[in-house]
Order: structure tokens, then C-alpha cells, then sequence
């Protein structure tokens, strides 16, 4: 997905960061749960009985990980791009080993105390096209020499 080097100056509204394509398996969700240390046992974000007896429809990814997904859709868009901010809403639970659609697009541009800066509307979107999650993201970029 790394575009090479993106600059300030080669950004305009309209212009979309990705779709990048993803899954996340069920090992991917037991490896972060692990690392994430705040879950033992059977969750709802690794027990699909747990889920249900939750209401839930199955397993699901947690809230976190999917800021950290949505966060790599963004930083791997380029090495010069610094992430700022991302205030993320969640929509409706990610569910385990489904195709799930990244994108972004340029909402605004320009330069905050002294900083070039873009603002990136986010989607984290399920196989149907129904936004799981949305958000704005804040990203400096430099400008060519």
C-alpha cells in the first residue's frame, strides 16, 4: 500500500487513501487479547458462545484493535505521514474472519500553527458495505524542500 514519499503539496481534497483489504482471524484477536493483557478466559472477543450469550452475533474484535487496524490504513499510506489524532465511532461490531474494506478521504487541508495538516474521513467497512466503523483522522505532512 506504501506510495513512497507523500508531501503537502501532493494531497488535494477528494483524494482517497486506499481501500486496503483485510481479515482479521481469530488468531489475530487471541495474539492482541494476549498482548492487550485486560481479558482472561472466554470473551466475547474470543468465544463465539460467550458473544452470543452477550447478545452478540459471534466473537468480535475489540474496540482497540480496530483503532489500531484503522491507524495502519493511515500510516502505512506513506513513511512521511505522521499521525496526529484519530477519533474513531463504532457503528456496529467487527466480526472475526470477514473481508473488511479500509478507505479514506481528503476532507480538509491546510497548515495549524505552523504544521501542514490534512483531515481524513476513515471507514472500516464489512463485506455488505456497511460501515462497522467511521472516523476523522488528523495527519501532518511535510513539505518539499
Amino acid at each position: 500500500m506504501n506510495a513512497g514519499k507523500i508531501y503537502f503539496e501532493d494531497v488535494d481534497l477528494g483524494d482517497e487513501v486506499g481501500p486496503v483489504e483485510r481479515i482479521v482471524t481469530d488468531e489475530q484477536v487471541i495474539e492482541f487479547t494476549q498482548v492487550w493483557g485486560r481479558e482472561e478466559g472466554p470473551t466475547r472477543f474470543t468465544s463465539p458462545e460467550k458473544a452470543r450469550s452477550e447478545g452478540l452475533p459471534e466473537a468480535i474484535v475489540p474496540g482497540a484493535m480496530n483503532i489500531a487496524i484503522m491507524s495502519q490504513l493511515i500510516t502505512a499510506w506513506s513513511p512521511t505521514v505522521r499521525l496526529r489524532k484519530l477519533d474513531v465511532v463504532f457503528r456496529s461490531p467487527v466480526l472475526h474472519n470477514r473481508p473488511l474494506t479500509l478507505r479514506g478521504m481528503i476532507t480538509d487541508k491546510g497548515v495549524v500553527d505552523g504544521d501542514p495538516q490534512i483531515e481524513c474521513d476513515v471507514t472500516m467497512e464489512n463485506e455488505e458495505g456497511t460501515p462497522n466503523v467511521i472516523g476523522k483522522a488528523v495527519v501532518s505532512l511535510p513539505v518539499r524542500e
